[in-house]
C-alpha cells in the first residue's frame, strides 16, 4: 500500500425495509405513518419530502429503543445481528 494512504474497512450497515403510508393533506402537504413503527408519523411538503422525514424519524425510533432498552418496532426485530466481526488498526512501536 502506498505510503500515505490508509485502507479503510466500514462494518455492513443493516437496512430494513418499511411500509409507508402516504395521505394527502387537505391543508397541502402529505403525511407519511408506518405500521411497521408504532408511532411514525411524518409530515412534508412534498411526497419526497414525508418519505425522507419518515426514513430519519424512524431511524432515529430505533435508536430511541435501544438506548432505552426497549423492544424495537417489529419491522426491526429480526433484522438486528448478534455478532458483528471489525477490522481495525493497532499501532505498534
Amino acid at each position: 500500500m502506498p505510503k500515505g494512504k490508509r485502507q479503510e474497512r466500514v462494518a455492513p450497515v443493516d437496512e430494513v425495509p418499511i411500509r409507508l403510508r402516504i395521505e394527502s393533506l387537505e391543508e397541502g402537504g402529505f403525511v407519511a405513518t408506518s405500521p411497521d413503527v408504532p408511532g411514525l408519523v411524518a409530515e412534508g411538503r412534498s411526497v419526497t419530502e414525508a418519505v425522507e422525514i419518515a426514513q430519519g424519524l424512524a431511524r432515529r425510533i430505533v435508536e430511541s429503543c435501544l438506548d432505552h432498552s426497549d423492544p424495537l418496532p417489529p419491522a426491526f426485530r429480526k433484522s438486528r445481528p448478534v455478532q458483528r466481526d471489525f477490522v481495525v488498526p493497532v499501532g505498534i512501536s
